[in-house]
């Protein structure tokens, strides 16, 4: 199968030749596997930070120092500036429970603007097939600070994925295998039922109107 590697190398080339700081995002999740692993092999010094918002699923932080670790990923973890403690609404709940919308700003949107002012080209894993925002997006696009959102395998299908993770012998989430095809926050994520209709994201903050955390809508 052609996974296009050679113009995603080309279009990495294009943007550092222009000059252009390059930087990566991922969740760690197993659909980032193989961007992750594209990426390290064509430019190890790109950078590649994680959105650690305190709520991670355990298995999820082992998964990413392991493949930190095995593979040698330039990963540095990002945070909010405010601690989780102090995460509250004036009722004193969690943020999380009474406004997700806003707690997922705290700890995802924020945390990502310093990078944002300073590096010039964002690379992200984004696939149309995942949201209906995210099928309108182009492969590149203007976002906040005139840096560009770089969408390298906007295009590709589970398919595809797993495909490549399948050639290169590259793992999967550790909870995967119970069900558990979209990960994200533990209060916000639940496992795919087996004879539901919905998609791999509706199993992300379930029962809401809401399948974005912001990253991707809040930053163009």
């Amino acid at each position: 199968m052609d996974f296009n590697i050679a113009e995603i190398e080309a279009e990495i080339n294009n943007f550092k030749e222009e000059g252009k700081k390059l930087f990566m995002t991922s969740s760690f999740q197993t659909h980032s596997i193989p961007l992750l692993h594209i990426i390290h092999n064509i430019d190890n010094t790109i950078p590649i930070f994680f959105l650690d918002t305190g709520y991670h699923f355990n298995e999820t932080i082992r998964f990413k120092n392991h493949l930190k670790n095995e593979y040698g990923f330039n990963v540095t973890d990002l945070r909010s500036e405010v601690s989780r403690i102090n995460q509250k609404d004036q009722y004193g709940n969690l943020m999380y429970t009474s406004d997700p919308d806003y707690c997922c700003f705290m700890n995802k949107v924020l945390p990502l603007e310093p990078i944002l002012r300073e590096y010039d080209v964002w690379i992200s894993g984004v696939r149309r097939s995942q949201t209906a925002h995210r099928e309108k997006l182009a492969r590149v696009i203007e976002g906040k600070y005139n840096t560009k959102h770089y969408h390298p395998i906007l295009e590709w299908d589970s398919k595809q994925i797993f495909d490549y993770r399948k050639k290169y012998t590259l793992p999967e989430h550790p909870l995967e295998e119970f069900g558990y095809f979209s990960v994200g926050c533990v209060p916000c994520t639940r496992k795919l039922e087996i004879n539901g209709n919905g998609s791999e994201r509706d199993t992300r903050w379930f029962g809401l109107n809401k399948n974005e955390c912001g990253l991707h809508t809040e930053t163009l």
